[in-house]
């Protein structure tokens, strides 16, 4: 009989075994020996963010990318729908910019995923991740990563148990 840990493992394989790269969330915790987070509500994870944009848009000032890293992991709204559009089309377009180079003014995009060369990017699978929200804490089951930026949740239940449906999880 398979068991949610088990299930949990499971997937954790797979995405491995397609080029993710894992992490066990108390392993990045801001009290570890390598935090990745300043604490249990940042969600993205700056610093892999940041490699990414220099990786992926070479030609821009590292000043800027720094700006829209720190920039992209702030809600532009308190809707949830609204800041899942907005922040829908930054992955798709790119987050507008104006620079200064040698006292000419540029505007551009920083994009945030290379979909043109995927080995650009990075893929990261976290299990145990925790986040503080604005009422608790909460540890979904794995967290699936592209640069540093949370896309997508994914909450097991043990597929055994009949009771077990979206509501539980």
């Amino acid at each position: 009989m398979i068991t949610e840990s088990h299930l949990e493992q499971l997937c954790l394989e797979w995405f491995q075994s397609i080029g993710y790269d894992y992490v066990y969330g108390p392993d990045i915790a801001k009290d570890d020996n390598a935090p990745e987070r300043n604490d249990y509500h940042q969600v993205v994870l700056h610093q892999r963010l940041f490699s990414a944009l220099q990786i992926i848009n070479p030609h821009i000032p590292n000043d800027t990318l720094e700006q829209v890293a720190q920039n992209i992991a702030k809600a532009e709204t308190p809707v949830l729908t609204k800041n899942n559009q907005i922040f829908h089309a930054l992955l798709l377009k790119g987050v507008k910019i104006e620079y200064k180079e040698q006292g000419e003014t540029k505007n551009d995009y920083v994009r945030l995923i290379d979909f043109d060369n995927i080995t650009n990017n990075e893929y990261l699978v976290v299990n145990q991740y925790t986040i503080e929200g604005n009422k608790q804490k909460r540890r979904p089951d794995i967290v699936v990563f592209i640069n540093g930026l949370p896309l997508a949740v994914l909450e097991l239940k043990n597929p055994a148990d009949e009771k077990a449906d979206i509501w539980s999880a």
